[in-house]
């Protein structure tokens, strides 16, 4: 049902306006936001879905002439300029400035629910080409991944290239300074520990980087038949039990910089140099982005002698909670899997295997950024809705 509209009027000397809509709510929109959004050819460029009006032409100050409601599904503004407005009542009902009603547009637009989870993980898992060929399928895959934090695809042919698949899907993956897809396998004066056959510790993927990529995908081409299992963790998840168990520890790790680097040549020569807090919080202080990665944390540390020691106890804790069995979840790639994770949320690691004169173990490995991932799901949702 659309939303209609009962009653309009002007409040506090026209700073505002109120609407009173049909089944007795209200919503108080200020006059200055009403301005700035004026959708009328002049302030709004409808093609490109933005804003036309200089805010240098903007009265922060400004107080509606005239408010009339023209039919119960829109209301016209006119102001001291005699500039005109008119707003549908289904486009001010999204925007109203009640609480209710932003959480649902936060959600609407952002996905921000998390489903926790530890060793107790039911890894959720969906065909590959489904996630290619099929809208809803694509849609299923993508809220998973916002919301769980990680998906199994299955039936990749085994083979190189097909991760260029799935970034056509979402849009288009991450160019980083390893190419735009890499190679994870044993090799010969590895540049990175993961091309090496030893066991790899939780961490995150690239915090050297101001800006590190949002999503991973990891691709199995050949899995060796002993070791060299997958292990992974809901970080958040450790997150709060960190905060509940040792505020202090908490707030050292997410208000303390940690510098880390990356030197070497793949796709291009490079020398990255990057500080970061290994827990990113919002203003509530609630954990948005894991910054955790041992191999490449520098020996450079930029903080006062005499923090050092508790910033390694508080690391320690945070560490430990990781890899505690009741938040840890192993499994074993097969060939044909691809395993999709949220690399600000979902610590991974692998189990050590046996180096032979054949390369053993092959993943291929590729990144996408969320602002892309987010984008897609958009789009799709929209399709999908427009078929109903």
């Amino acid at each position: 049902m659309k939303p209609l509209i009962q009653k309009v009027e002007a409040l506090d000397k026209g700073h505002f306006v109120r609407v009173e809509w049909e089944d007795g709510s209200e919503s108080h929109y200020p006059c200055v936001w009403l301005r700035d959004s004026c959708q009328c050819p002049h302030c709004f460029l409808r093609s490109a879905g933005a804003r036309r009006l200089l805010f240098e032409d903007l009265d922060v100050n400004i107080v509606v002439k005239e408010v009339t409601l023209s039919d119960r599904k829109k209301i016209s503004i006119t102001w001291p300029d005699e500039h005109s407005s008119e707003y549908e009542a289904e486009w001010l009902k999204k925007r109203c400035f009640s609480e209710k009603a932003r959480a649902e547009m936060r959600e609407d637009l952002f996905l921000p629910e998390h489903q926790y989870w530890g060793s107790d993980l039911q890894l959720p898992k969906m065909p590959f080409e489904e996630v290619l060929y099929n809208d809803e399928s694509a849609y299923k895959w993508l809220c998973t991944l916002k919301k769980v934090g990680i998906m199994l695809l299955t039936g990749a042919a085994a083979r190189q290239g097909e991760l260029l698949k799935l970034g056509h899907r979402v849009g288009f993956l991450r160019l980083t300074f390893y190419g735009p897809t890499w190679q994870v396998q044993d090799k010969a004066d590895a540049n990175n520990v993961a091309y090496t056959t030893g066991k790899l510790c939780f961490h995150t993927d690239y915090p050297a980087l101001q800006h590190p990529p949002g999503v991973q995908f990891l691709h199995c081409i050949k899995q060796t038949s002993a070791g060299g299992e997958s292990e992974v963790v809901d970080g958040f998840h450790v997150c709060n039990k960190l905060k509940e168990q040792n505020p202090q520890a908490y707030q050292i790790l997410s208000s303390t910089a940690v510098d880390y680097t990356d030197v070497g040549v793949d796709f291009c020569e490079f020398a990255v140099q990057c500080k970061q807090r290994i827990i990113d919080v919002d203003a509530r202080g609630q954990a948005v982005r894991i910054n955790y990665n041992n191999a490449t944390r520098d020996t450079v540390f930029d903080i006062p002698a005499e923090k050092v020691r508790q910033f390694y106890a508080a690391l320690k804790e945070f560490n430990d909670l990781l890899n505690s069995t009741e938040h840890k979840f192993t499994y074993k790639l097969k060939p044909g899997d691809v395993v999709t994770f949220d690399n600000w949320r979902v610590l991974h690691g692998r189990q050590s295997y046996q180096s032979g004169a054949e390369v053993t173990r092959h993943l291929e490995g590729a990144y996408a950024d969320w602002d892309v991932v987010m984008s897609r799901l958009r789009l799709l949702r929209k399709r999908i809705r427009s078929r109903d």
